[in-house]
């Protein structure tokens, strides 16, 4: 439960019983001095940086795997589900996706909410979350050289 207290200079958000002394060790550990190894009421201890300027700010939380979001992949005839962290890119997300349908990253098309994204685009920024989908299409440019090479070279040409 939590408890607010205000005080000449600001408000005070307290865990657990408070006592009249002012100085005690519970009273540190509320507003963040000491150890909180004795607190059984605060799981978590706030951890600070001093920044170049001289701004001591709370330290960000590094979590590496943990930002991991599952996304379905889908062309017209086929679909693929991937694991991909949030902060990755589009570019990104077509050199994996290179690897699995065979297309370079140039003949890719990545449309995400019915819009193409640009390769630079952070999917996390776009709104890509969990169980999200994308369509992957083949650049059009790509596919009508595809085209016309197999023509030409499946009608061979008869010199008279």
């Amino acid at each position: 439960m939590m408890k607010f207290k205000s005080k000449r200079f600001g408000i005070r958000f307290g865990f657990g019983k408070r006592t009249n002394n002012k100085g005690t060790q519970q009273d540190q550990q509320q507003k963040g001095f000491g150890n909180n190894n004795n607190s059984s009421s605060s799981n978590y201890e706030i951890k600070w940086e001093l920044r170049p300027g001289g701004m001591l700010v709370q330290k960000r939380q590094e979590s590496i795997g943990e930002d991991l979001i599952s996304i379905r992949v889908s062309t017209f005839a086929h679909f693929h589900d991937l694991s991909i962290e949030a902060t990755s890119t589009f570019g990104e997300l077509k050199m994996v996706l290179a690897l699995l349908t065979g297309l370079e990253p140039k003949q890719q098309r990545l449309l995400f909410k019915g819009k193409e994204r640009e390769d630079d685009e952070y999917l996390h920024m776009v709104g890509v979350g969990e169980k999200d989908k994308v369509l992957l299409l083949e650049d059009p440019a790509f596919k009508e050289k595809k085209l016309l090479n197999n023509i030409s070279t499946s009608c061979p040409t008869i010199i008279v």
